[in-house]
């Protein structure tokens, strides 16, 4: 989960920016958490927190309800898309979302499911609140499952072959041939799971370390703190994280979400050794 802040907070200074290089300071004090660290965050403590006997229409109803508490508290930030703000603070009706505002929250299924049908399982229920659209409920479990292999020591030859299963087009994309064609996008094609999660998928399969991921996102342009975000899950369930890293970016958390995020961390299973 973690490598999700860690992208958030590294890309928030670039977000449509349309930076084109990985050279850059990760970290300066123009970075900050978004909205994406935020309902990280807020889906991590609904597993949490989550006491008693299992019903799934409890589970939604408590996922969405540490959703809605988490946002309101910072709704006045400018960061928000307008429909999921309406969500957050209108009635929380799912409005048939396919952004990719699904796949960048998603990272805490990764972390916690026992078994792949338990990644499809909860990364659907998490999505679906709100982004009950197919795509937008296939780019959450795409992005979780890689998280999961990646936690269980998959070779990255195998995450590939299983991330080409969702999206097949992988198999013919780079990180420099993504970069001249990704940037501002008036049509909302660039913040459409169809498109944005394949981009962040090929990010991590690139990536010679963690942050060389959040690197390779950053540099496609145009939503690069979403993109890292995305990019940063899955590569830090395969890479782990530099203590030093970790250290550095927790730093840019208030205490509230400091607690959220250290919680989380005595649930989540470990990374095991690779395959």
């Amino acid at each position: 989960m973690l490598g999700a802040l860690i992208g958030d907070i590294a890309g928030s200074r670039f977000e449509w920016q349309e930076w084109k290089s990985k050279d850059f300071v990760l970290f300066t004090q123009d970075c900050h958490f978004t909205d994406d660290s935020l309902m990280t965050l807020a889906i991590a403590s609904a597993f949490t927190l989550r006491k008693g006997a299992w019903h799934e229409a409890d589970f939604q109803k408590f996922v969405v309800s540490r959703m809605v508490d988490v946002a309101k508290e910072y709704k006045d930030r400018r960061w928000w898309g307008e429909r999921f703000y309406k969500w957050f603070m209108g009635d929380q009706e799912p409005y048939n979302s396919f952004g990719n505002g699904s796949a960048m929250r998603v990272s805490s299924v990764g972390w916690i499911a026992e078994n792949e049908e338990e990644v499809k399982y909860f990364s659907r229920l998490v999505t679906e609140v709100s982004h009950n659209h197919l795509e937008g409920i296939k780019g959450a479990e795409a992005v979780a499952m890689a998280i999961y292999l990646g936690r269980t020591g998959h070779a990255i030859d195998e995450i590939r072959k299983r991330m080409e299963e969702y999206y097949p087009e992988i198999s013919k994309m780079t990180v420099d041939n993504i970069r001249p064609k990704c940037g501002i996008d008036t049509q909302g094609q660039f913040i459409s799971c169809q498109v944005s999660v394949p981009q962040a998928i090929v990010c991590f399969l690139e990536a010679t370390s963690f942050e060389d991921a959040i690197r390779n996102a950053i540099s496609l342009g145009g939503d690069a703190d979403t993109q890292a975000a995305i990019a940063g899950s899955m590569a830090e369930a395969y890479f782990g994280i530099p203590y030093e890293l970790e250290d550095e970016a927790i730093e840019f958390l208030p205490s509230n979400l400091k607690t959220i995020y250290f919680a989380f961390d005595t649930i989540k299973k470990k990374r095991e050794k690779r395959k």
